[in-house]
């Protein structure tokens, strides 16, 4: 059937959702808006702007649809009665059920919005209370009765008449609705995908939800399961493409944004094995990470991508040998310390699910990371920030050192540091405030180098003292030796220690740099690639763009 084009009321549509006749198809994302897209909305009905089009599926086909809009349930229709899957609008459709029909509750809901008739302006309240009359509820709309009771005691004509107005609005206001009809769910998913009339762009996840999904498969809940099972890892915060390259690799693919979209073509019965698989193996590189890195939870991966990487290379190697899971070790440091993952592109990844494969089946002893690292100075040159790969690496190559507090020896919560929710748990060995008296600025202070794991309460009692200070202390209480152990498992090594003491922060912060950075090449292996200035290494955990 061709499309049908309609003009509909926005009451009438309202009314429609509420009584089961216009539904949202599980597919659909939630409610995504802000407060101030909000009150955009229904300012534009209210000035008789155009708000777009809305698109309906007229269907008899028995999708799993959500049960609420706008917090309001809505009702359930009759096995054989056809119903209309809204397809584009569901913001702003959500936003029209919502305002109208809201029931008071939670005070601070987005939904409970009120008109000022003196300003003729749209705003969010913060309690249910009976606002002015000048003040109108919008869900005072929904029945005219009680709407116009209410303003019979306004005796300012001017008011009268902007009520009148705001109530013939959202009572006249049409929007232009097209149902389509006769379609499978294969012909309606692409149409669904090129939709982007609200102007809230589609993810690939949203699109490769709306184009994979069908009765016996959902990605959104797909994902949601493999979350649920990382959860008590704490491995279960990374984003939704991350699990789509997992599950793109895990389908027969690689991890590219080309394979994710070849999920759509694949059959059903193929992407729930393919789910399954990804999901046994997440749960083996959240349990390699902990134990054999030493990270405690997904924030504190230098890179998003590595994890997708380890998922596939745990799925088609679930048992490493020893000699395998040292090279596994080795690749993740060296991918880290050369920003591998900061770049990369559609060629790289389908040259690592090969090396992947080929690794699993013992057909290469490496994996290679064709990648430079930065020099030593990378240490002392990179500011230390929560979402920098030099910084979480740091974290890591700390945590797996299991560090002592310098003040009092005791165990560092590695765990809690490496959550990056709070960053107190960080200290500057030389601290800024001090570096600030001698007039050295924060870039060159709030460096990687000069950061080691500290408790809070050391890291207040130390304040903004001189290192030769605090330090000096340290030593005539527990001993230079006591000292020394202490710093070394912050990867500080004695020799800096005499600098530090000297107040010397420019010696301190080169032989600090140039050992964290052996420890890190040990890690990572010797020999791999030349040496990079800092400045051409790319630290950041973002994504790549591809």
């Amino acid at each position: 059937m061709d499309p049908k084009p309609t003009s509909e009321r926005i009451e009438q549509l309202a009314q429609r959702v509420l009584i089961g006749d216009i539904i949202l198809p599980e597919f659909q994302r939630p409610f995504v808006w802000k407060r101030s897209q909000i009150l955009e909305l229904v300012d534009s009905i209210f000035r008789n702007y155009p708000i777009g089009s809305m698109l309906v599926w007229e269907s008899s086909q028995k999708l799993a649809s959500k049960r609420s809009i706008a917090d309001l349930e809505v009702a359930q229709r009759g096995a054989n009665y056809p119903v209309n899957y809204l397809l584009d609008g569901q913001q702003r459709l959500s936003t029209i059920c919502g305002v109208l029909y809201w029931e008071p509750g939670d005070a601070k809901s987005v939904w409970n919005v009120y008109f000022d008739l003196r300003t003729a302006k749209f705003h969010h309240a913060d309690n249910n209370e009976d606002l002015p009359l000048h003040q109108i509820p919008l869900r005072r709309l929904a029945d005219p009765a009680d709407y116009f009771r209410r303003l019979a005691a306004l005796d300012d004509q001017k008011l009268r008449d902007r009520a009148d107005l705001l109530f013939n609005r959202f009572k006249d206001y049409h929007v232009p609705l097209v149902t389509l009809g006769d379609m499978s769910i294969n012909d309606v998913a692409p149409v669904f995908e090129r939709i982007n009339s609200t102007g809230t762009r589609l993810t690939i996840y949203d699109l490769m939800r709306a184009a994979t999904w069908s009765p016996e498969f959902d990605l959104g809940r797909t994902i949601e399961g493999i979350r649920t099972s990382l959860e008590k890892k704490k491995f279960h915060e990374f984003d939704n493409k991350t699990f789509l390259r997992a599950l793109a690799a895990a389908s027969g693919g690689d991890f590219s944004s080309a394979s994710i979209d070849a999920l759509r073509d694949l059959r059903r019965d193929h992407l729930i094995q393919a789910a399954d698989a990804t999901k046994k193996a997440a749960e083996r590189a959240a349990d390699f990470l902990a134990t054999e890195i030493g990270a405690p939870r997904s924030e504190s991966l230098p890179y998003a991508n590595q994890f997708a990487f380890l998922c596939e290379l745990f799925r088609t190697l679930p048992h490493p040998t020893g000699e395998q899971l040292t090279e596994i070790k080795r690749w993740f440091w060296l991918t880290t310390l050369s920003g591998y993952f900061s770049g990369w592109d559609s060629g790289q990844m389908a040259t690592d699910t090969r090396a992947i494969r080929q690794f699993a089946e013992g057909k290469i002893k490496k994996l290679s990371v064709p990648a430079a690292i930065a020099s030593a100075n990378l240490w002392e040159v990179k500011p230390f920030r929560s979402n920098s790969a030099v910084s979480k690496m740091l974290g890591l190559m700390l945590a797996f050192n299991n560090p002592l507090d310098l003040v009092n020896g005791q165990r560092i919560d590695v765990g809690k540091s490496l959550s990056w929710s709070n960053d107190k748990e960080y200290h500057h060995f030389f601290p800024q405030a001090y570096l600030a008296r001698r007039r050295i600025g924060a870039s060159k202070a709030n460096v990687v180098g000069n950061i080691i794991l500290l408790t809070s309460k050391s890291n207040i009692d130390i304040r903004d003292s001189a290192p030769s200070e605090y330090l000096s202390e340290i030593i005539q209480q527990e001993g230079r030796d006591s000292l020394v152990r202490r710093m070394e498992s912050n990867l500080v090594p004695e020799s800096a220690l005499d600098a530090a003491l000297a107040d010397d922060y420019g010696a301190f912060l080169k032989i600090r740099a140039q050992y964290v950075h052996t420890v890190a090449q040990t890690m990572a292996g010797t020999g791999y690639g030349p040496a990079l200035p800092p400045e051409e290494i790319e630290d950041s955990d973002d994504d790549p763009t591809e």
